[in-house]
């Protein structure tokens, strides 16, 4: 893995362009000097030793040298050592309800905004822990593979919304059966969960089964119920209007806590209705809090070997090479006839 220890020296680069451009400017202006003060065949003739490629030679040395220095002082480094660390935490699964009823507004901004920022302080809260996302609708994707990374996960949290599922629907149960395969075989005695956060109208398959299923397999399932019993209608995007069923008639929806309750009761964890508080991200909080803690490995870059001297070295031998380079051209090497 490579990296720079110091990025911020690399904004220096920028003057290399300008230092080259005010030369090319200062030899266009001594060339124009010359054919005013004679011709230049004839001073040409008169200045024998005067080499035109030369000075230019030693300040494009130079400006790599300089280009080398700037590079040095970022230091590069190369990763030399993946370091295996182990923590102690637990092994979670989160499911989240993308469909398009997830767009209404019970609760503010709308129910998966909401959803998303639960998480998003729910991930920062659980540094040592592995966690993985699912989105789902009418179908199940593992959006995030489970891992230790706390960043990447909270940067495939921004990216959700209801266009990453084709086919709408609420397949809770999919969704569930696809995060117990995607725990992977129990190699410690890490606690595992799912959290599953939908509105709970599921219209597609047998959730309650699923999470019975993930509590024979030792997985524990909470649900967070997204909305309000009383329900409302879903807004279209970009417009003022509501969705419509195929009579014309307004869909209204409704958090569906019944469902809820048998999800959350099938695979022995928790129910808990969001709102606009934090009160379902401290529940969430204080049940993984009180899971079963075991062995985590997470792998790293722990050690950078510094490769700054490289450069340092090249540009030390050009710098010696273009202070032995003459401006003129050198009358004792210019009668060695080299290849007579």
């Amino acid at each position: 893995m490579f990296r720079f220890a110091n990025p911020y020296f690399l904004y220096f680069l920028i003057v290399v362009p300008i230092l080259v451009a005010m030369f090319v400017y200062v030899t266009y202006q001594q060339k124009i000097r010359l054919r005013e003060f004679g011709n230049p065949d004839l001073l040409k003739r008169l200045m024998p030793n005067v080499s035109i490629m030369r000075p230019q030679l030693k300040f494009y040395t130079l400006m790599v040298v300089l280009v080398l220095m700037i590079v040095a002082l970022a230091r590069p480094q190369f990763g030399s050592k993946l370091q295996t660390a182990k923590k102690q935490g637990v092994e979670a699964m989160i499911v989240l309800d993308v469909s398009n009823s997830m767009m209404a507004q019970d609760i503010q901004p709308n129910r998966l905004e909401r959803s998303k920022l639960i998480l998003s302080k729910l991930i920062d809260d659980m540094v040592d822990d592995k966690i993985g996302l699912i989105v789902f609708a009418g179908d199940a994707f593992v959006q995030l593979p489970i891992t230790s990374d706390n960043v990447s996960a909270k940067m495939f949290l921004s990216s959700i919304n209801p266009n990453l599922v084709p086919r709408q629907g609420t397949a809770i149960g999919t969704a569930i059966d696809l995060a117990i395969r995607s725990f992977g075989p129990n190699e410690s005695e890490a606690g595992r969960t799912i959290i599953v956060i939908t509105d709970g109208e599921n219209h597609e398959d047998d959730a309650v089964g699923a999470a019975k299923l993930a509590q024979e397999k030792g997985i524990t399932v909470h649900v967070v119920g997204m909305g309000t019993p009383e329900g409302t209608p879903i807004p279209v995007g970009g417009t003022m209007s509501f969705r419509k069923d195929k009579d014309g008639n307004v869909v209204v929806t409704k958090l569906n806590e019944n469902m809820c309750r048998q999800i959350a009761e099938a695979g022995s964890g928790i129910y808990v209705r969001a709102d606009n508080t934090n009160t379902a991200l401290k529940a969430m909080l204080g049940q993984i809090n009180e899971m079963q803690k075991g062995n985590l490995e997470t792998k790293s870059y722990a050690e950078y070997d510094e490769k700054f001297f490289i450069f340092v070295w090249i540009a030390l031998f050009l710098l010696v090479i273009e202070f032995y380079m003459f401006n003129r051209q050198n009358k004792a090497l210019n009668k060695i006839k080299w290849f007579d």
